[in-house]
C-alpha cells in the first residue's frame, strides 16, 4: 500500500495499536482512527464514489477492525496494511451488495468507466504529495500500455472483478486476466 502520510508510519505503531485493540483498549482504536481516517476515507471513496456511503463504509470498517483486531497476525503482514485491507474489503462488499440501476447501455458505461479511471489516476498523479508517495510506482504505471493500465486500475482502485473489467474494456475475459497478470509482472520488474 503506498504511504500517503509518511509521518503516520513513524508516529504510530499500527501493530501495537491493533494488539491493544484486541485487549479492549478503545484509546488504541481512537489513535488508529485519528492517524488514518482521512486516508482510509479516500480509499473507501475511490471504491464507492459517494461520500456519505464512504463514511458509512469507514464506520463499518472500524467496527470490523475493533471486532477483528485479535485475528491480526503481524507475522502475515503489517498492521497498517491489514487496516487498509479491512476498509477496502468493506467498501467492495458494500458495492457488491448494493443494487445499482444502469442508465447507460453497457458499451457506453464501459467506455465512461475506463476513461474515468484513467482520468482519476492522471489527476491524482499530478498531486505532489500523491506523486511523492507513489515514487517509482507512478513511473512504472505510466510505462504500461493504456488498456492494461486501465485493467489494473479497475481491479485495484475500483475493486472490479475480472468479469466486470472485461465488460468495461470490452475484451475477452481470458485476455483481461492475462493483461493483469503480465502487467503485475511488469510492475514488479520495474519496481526492482
Amino acid at each position: 500500500m503506498p504511504t500517503l502520510n509518511p509521518a503516520a508510519d513513524t508516529a504510530l505503531d499500527h501493530d501495537a495499536e491493533l494488539q491493544a485493540c484486541a485487549r479492549g483498549d478503545r484509546v488504541a482504536l481512537q489513535r488508529i482512527y485519528e492517524s488514518e481516517a482521512r486516508y482510509l476515507l479516500g480509499v473507501a471513496l475511490r471504491i464507492v464514489r459517494d461520500r456519505a456511503t464512504a463514511e458509512d463504509v469507514l464506520h463499518d470498517a472500524f467496527l470490523a477492525i475493533w471486532r477483528g483486531a485479535a485475528s491480526f497476525d503481524a507475522r502475515r503482514g503489517a498492521g497498517r496494511g491489514w487496516i487498509y485491507t479491512v476498509v477496502r474489503h468493506t467498501a467492495l462488499n458494500r458495492m457488491r451488495s448494493s443494487a445499482r440501476a444502469v442508465t447507460l447501455d453497457e458499451p457506453a458505461a464501459a467506455a465512461r468507466d475506463a476513461q474515468a479511471a484513467i482520468e482519476a489516476w492522471h489527476d491524482s498523479s499530478h498531486d505532489l504529495t500523491h506523486q511523492a508517495a507513489l515514487g517509482r510506482l507512478g513511473l512504472c504505471l505510466e510505462g504500461l500500455e493504456p488498456a492494461r493500465r486501465a485493467c489494473l486500475l479497475h481491479a485495484y482502485i475500483d475493486g472490479c472483478t475480472h468479469s466486470e473489467i472485461a465488460a468495461r474494456v470490452q475484451a475477452p475475459l481470458g485476455t483481461v486476466k492475462a493483461w493483469i497478470q503480465r502487467s503485475l509482472r511488469s510492475l514488479r520488474e520495474c519496481m526492482q
